[in-house]
C-alpha cells in the first residue's frame, strides 16, 4: 500500500492555479518534515517545496519562490502545495514525500523515507 497519496493535479493555462494535496494513507507513522519534488519527461526528480514541523520552517525551489506556498498539517500528515501563476515549465509529475528522521535536509530526496506515486500537473500556454 502506498503511504502517501497525492491528489489535486490536473491541466491549467498559464497563469492559472492548482493547489495539490497529500495524505497518508492507512500506514500509522511520525514525520519530521514533508515536502513536494517533480520530475518532468527526461529530466531528474527535483526539489519544489518543503515544510519543517518542528519549527514551521518552509523551504522553496529559487525557480517556484513566490508562485508556490506549502503548508500543512503535522500531526495528521497532511502537505498542500498552493501553485499560483503557473508556467509550461511547471508541467511535470508532483510527488509528495515524508520525512521520518531529525535534522534531515529537507531540499534532498535521498532524506525522505515515504513517497507518493505522484499527481500530474500539465500548464499549457
Amino acid at each position: 500500500q502506498v503511504p502517501l497519496v497525492e491528489s489535486g493535479g490536473g491541466l491549467v493555462q498559464a497563469g492559472g492555479s492548482l493547489r495539490l494535496s497529500c495524505a497518508a494513507s492507512g500506514r500509522t507513522f511520525s514525520s519530521y518534515g514533508m515536502g513536494w519534488f517533480r520530475q518532468a519527461p527526461g529530466k531528474y526528480r527535483e526539489f519544489v517545496a518543503a515544510i519543517r514541523w518542528s519549527v514551521g520552517s518552509t523551504y522553496y525551489a529559487d525557480s517556484v519562490k513566490g508562485r508556490f506556498t506549502i503548508s500543512g498539517d503535522g500531526p495528521r500528515n497532511a502537505v498542500y502545495l498552493q501553485m499560483n501563476l503557473l508556467k509550461p515549465v511547471d508541467t511535470a509529475v508532483y510527488y509528495c514525500a515524508a520525512d521520518l528522521q531529525a535534522y534531515s535536509i529537507l531540499e534532498f530526496h535521498a532524506e525522505y523515507e515515504l513517497w507518493g506515486q505522484g499527481t500530474q500537473v500539465t500548464v499549457v500556454s
